[in-house]
């Protein structure tokens, strides 16, 4: 097995992205509730704090604050995508090689990391999980995307923060 190098510093922040094996399904909005159901009961059995967090139909983003002295953000992880793929009906496509293994296939085997440094890196990594919906194509507006934690942080973001072209102007403006 490949020995993956991570990054593990207790109680630090994280952006995490998150995908199914077969990213044309949609698989993720489809069964939100099943989603969240896994979310709430891993944050349970294994605190932690949710600073930002979208789901789409493939892949979903998080930022996460894990407690003092906790670095385990990869069984979190693993029982979040067990749950869920226990609570969703089978039919998903599933390759021979995840057949021999007994995996049912619904999500890609690994997950990308990265460790926040500093509070600009966490505000970028907390703008990038707010508009990648817009980003997808999938609305006009942040505001418009239903399974976002956008909706909760209206102190820090005003209603109307990333909508395509105000936000690509305002990029636009600080490049120059």
């Amino acid at each position: 097995m490949t020995n993956y190098r991570r990054n593990y510093p207790a109680g630090g922040i994280y952006f995490f992205t998150v995908a199914i094996a077969e990213r044309r399904l949609d698989l993720l909005v489809q069964h939100i509730q099943h989603l969240k159901a896994s979310l709430r009961d891993e944050q349970q059995r294994a605190p932690f704090y949710n600073l930002a967090f979208v789901v789409l139909p493939d892949h979903l983003h998080a930022v996460w604050r894990l407690p003092r002295n906790d670095s385990d953000y990869s069984s979190r992880w693993r029982r979040i995508k067990a749950g869920f793929s226990r609570s969703i009906p089978p039919g998903e496509p599933v390759s021979s090689s995840r057949k021999a293994r007994g995996e049912r296939g619904v999500w890609q085997r690994r997950f990308w990391e990265h460790t926040v440094r500093d509070e600009e890196d966490l505000q970028r990594h907390l703008d990038y999980v707010h508009f990648n919906p817009v980003k997808h194509g999938l609305v006009s507006r942040v505001s418009d995307w239903p399974h976002s934690t956008f909706h909760v942080r209206r102190g820090i973001y005003t209603p109307d923060w990333g909508g395509r072209r105000d936000f690509l102007e305002e990029n636009i403006r600080e490049r120059e």
